[in-house]
């Protein structure tokens, strides 16, 4: 069921954006049990098996159900625009026990026997010591997962902003949601969220606004909720994500050329952002019935797949179309 999201005046006024390095840890911690997320982040991946060997992420992975809710007070939604890491984490030391343990508490009751589980029990037992633990293993899994690429994962998001605050300037909120994902709509002052999660499926921002966020790691998927006194949150897969990561080899361009021909190869490894059969045609220097012909075959082959933005068919490539394209294996 979608959550719809409704706007007052004061929540127009309320709309902003920021780069939570905290969010990125955790999105990237979950990123590692969801298959599905994977297509983008196989060179990522592959770069971290050795220093995942280190991490115990068992009360972490615990309080991230899929689909469930994950505690609010794990990523609160930040108060400035580009917060540092350690500002975060100590926002989240600082969480009161008690609201907690009641997060926690209804984020357990999502995965069957989680609450009377050895780590399910100890945290509601002493809320304050999960607290702690939960705070070390995200510096740890920040420390090991996503501060060695933070520059440039900063730059990416950073640019993301900028490119949709462009947007927001020029259209208006009609515009900037048009763009943003398939599965936000905006329309009669609401915003309509599609999401995996089992928020209520409706919410008013009652003056509090909404935090737009992008997100290197969250692809494909769309995050929101954060019930009061949090601020509403809509965090969404960044644009770009698909160049983030190290290019093919050159053997393993080479193949896919062999595979696919050299038009449909160049196409799938070009689509690292949604693009129309226009855009695709004017970048390959093809004519657009041939760009057309050539996506249908990718289409049909389970690479690529179409949506519908306004007037326009938008093509991205699939997870097995990534990990075809970056001469990777699909994990899982």
């Amino acid at each position: 069921m979608p959550l719809v999201m409704h706007f007052g005046t004061e929540d127009l006024l309320r709309l902003r954006f920021a780069v939570s390095p905290l969010c990125q840890t955790h999105e990237a911690v979950r990123t590692l049990r969801r298959p599905a997320r994977h297509g983008y982040h196989l060179p990522w991946l592959r770069r971290i098996r050795g220093a995942l060997a280190g991490l115990d992420l068992s009360e972490l992975s615990l309080l991230m159900p899929s689909p469930g809710y994950t505690p609010d007070f794990l990523g609160p939604p930040p108060d400035e625009p580009c917060p540092s890491f350690q500002d975060e984490l100590a926002r989240m030391r600082a969480t009161d026990p008690a609201a907690a343990r009641a997060e926690m508490a209804n984020s357990l009751a999502c995965t069957p026997g989680a609450t009377e589980s050895p780590i399910g029990r100890r945290m509601l037992a002493d809320p304050a010591w999960a607290v702690r633990r939960l705070a070390e293993a995200t510096e740890q899994a920040w420390q090991a997962l996503v501060a060695p690429d933070w520059p440039r994962l900063r730059a990416l998001l950073e640019a993301d902003v900028a490119l949709r605050s462009r947007q927001l300037a020029e259209g208006g909120l009609e515009r900037l949601f048009a763009d943003l994902r398939p599965e936000l709509s905006w329309a009669d002052g609401a915003l309509t969220v599609r999401t995996r999660g089992a928020e209520p499926p409706l919410q008013r921002l009652d003056g509090r606004g909404l935090l737009l966020m992008p997100s290197v790691f969250v692809w494909p998927d769309v995050v929101s909720g954060f019930a009061a006194p949090w601020q509403p949150t809509v965090i969404y897969p960044a644009r770009g994500v698909g160049g983030l990561w190290q290019r093919p080899s050159p053997r393993a361009a080479e193949a896919l050329v062999r595979l696919l021909g050299p038009n449909r190869a160049a196409i799938l490894g070009g689509l690292t952002d949604p693009s129309s059969t226009t855009a695709l045609a004017e970048r390959h220097r093809l004519a657009p019935s041939s760009v057309s012909a050539h996506l249908a075959v990718l289409r049909d082959a389970g690479l690529v797949s179409a949506r519908r933005q306004g007037r326009l068919v938008l093509y991205e490539r699939t997870p097995l179309g990534i990990a075809l394209a970056e001469g990777e294996v699909p994990a899982g």
